[in-house]
């Protein structure tokens, strides 16, 4: 095997997980704290894709439009908490399941609708590569890299040094608990589910210039996201990470070894993993409701 061809396969493979990252977080959150599968994240995905596209036709400009797509999802994020989560937190988890999976239709056919059915090539606002390990590197998945670590510190800042963080922390162990102490746990919900729904959508911005841009977008990440979600232990800000970056590369660096290992590698060590650790790598051993 060439070693520059590994090398790239490896550096594309780290710049691929920070994306799976940012979707898969947001379904790992939600679980934690809502106990709620919410596989409507891959319509935030796709609409962050789709906004992010349509503004920056319009402005110009990729980072003020990025800006733009956060507002707007944190609208509709909000929008569908109130009217539809709000609504089911109580039902079986099989339920929330399935409703969370018909938003995401109802999405892609609004998509559908406004943006039509073909896919939209769409252009990388940062242009150029260098040189890295002997290995040429685009700059723009560079940024990808930086800007999701620093989505990483916030979090984590967030997660660990602010009250509500605190307390969201806490309910991921036992929500029963923070609500005797007067917290009102559907705040925590609301402010955990718009801050999963802008992640996602921070993933579908940055990953539409690296792909075509196209309705069933948010369809094909839809495993990986849950991969790498349980995989890494639902609730878990650094075994997301973790194993958003092990998933990316296993995609890789499999895709250049043998292309439908692509496929099945992910899968087999999703189920090795939880063989060993049915919580996944850094998954709470406390999960109540």
């Amino acid at each position: 095997m060439d070693i520059n061809l590994l090398g790239t396969a490896i550096l594309f493979g780290f710049s691929d997980g920070c994306i799976f990252f940012l979707v898969s977080i947001g379904l790992s959150l939600c679980f934690g704290v809502m106990r709620i599968i919410s596989l409507d994240q891959c319509a935030y995905y796709s609409l962050g894709a789709y906004i992010t596209y349509s503004f920056t036709l319009i402005t110009g400009n990729f980072w003020l439009s990025l800006i733009i797509t956060v507002g707007l999802i944190a609208l509709i994020a909000l929008g569908v908490e109130k009217i539809i989560y709000k609504n089911i937190y109580a039902k079986p988890i099989t339920y929330t399941m399935i409703i969370s999976f018909g938003v995401l239709l109802f999405v892609i056919g609004v998509i559908k609708y406004i943006w039509g059915l073909s896919p939209i090539p769409v252009g990388q606002p940062v242009k150029g590569d260098f040189i890295l390990f002997g290995t040429a590197f685009p700059y723009y998945r560079l940024c990808i890299i930086i800007a999701t670590f620093v989505v990483y510190g916030l979090i984590y800042c967030f997660l660990n040094k602010t009250i509500v963080g605190k307390a969201i922390r806490a309910s991921i162990e036992d929500i029963e608990k923070v609500e005797a102490l007067g917290i009102n746990g559907y705040k925590l919900f609301t402010i955990t589910f718009v801050i999963a729904c802008v992640l996602s959508a921070l993933g579908g911005a940055f990953h539409g210039s690296l792909i075509m841009v196209e309705p069933n977008m948010g369809l094909h990440i839809l495993l990986y996201m849950f991969i790498t979600a349980v995989l890494g232990g639902l609730g878990s800000l650094k075994g997301t990470m973790i194993a958003a970056i092990i998933i990316g590369e296993t995609i890789s660096i499999g895709s250049i070894v043998w292309a439908p290992s692509t496929i099945i590698v992910p899968f087999l060590t999703f189920i090795v993993v939880l063989l060993i650790k049915p919580t996944g790598l850094f998954g709470s051993k406390l999960l109540k409701r």
